[in-house]
């Protein structure tokens, strides 16, 4: 089973880490309450189309083995990357979610 939750977030808008606190805590909430762990994930984010982001990305859940979809815009101005994998709690999937808000700039969460 892939749990669907979306979130929108687009990480360079966290001006506060008042406001990133409370995000997360919220989306700790609502995965615990919505399954029992380890469980399949999808994860989906959205950027300005360059190489270098998908890469760093990828590097980030490469050791994981996920599935990758990979989707282009019509005019080729934004890549989404969707990723499926097992993630083994509601922490693991926030500790993903904050690496690639570290790692890779300009991205936004759904």
């Amino acid at each position: 089973m892939v749990i669907k939750l979306y979130f929108c977030v687009k990480y360079t808008a966290m001006d506060s880490t008042a406001n990133a606190d409370q995000f997360y805590t919220n989306l700790k909430e609502k995965l615990q309450s919505s399954d029992e762990w380890p469980n399949a994930y999808l994860y989906k984010f959205i950027f300005k189309t360059e190489d270098s982001r998908l890469g760093a990305i990828k590097s980030i859940f490469d050791a994981l083995k996920p599935e990758y979809r990979v989707t282009e815009s019509g005019k080729g101005t934004y890549t989404s990357v969707s990723i499926t994998l097992i993630m083994e709690s509601p922490d693991a999937v926030i500790e993903k979610y904050k690496e690639v808000g570290a790692k890779v700039e300009g991205v936004i969460s759904l």
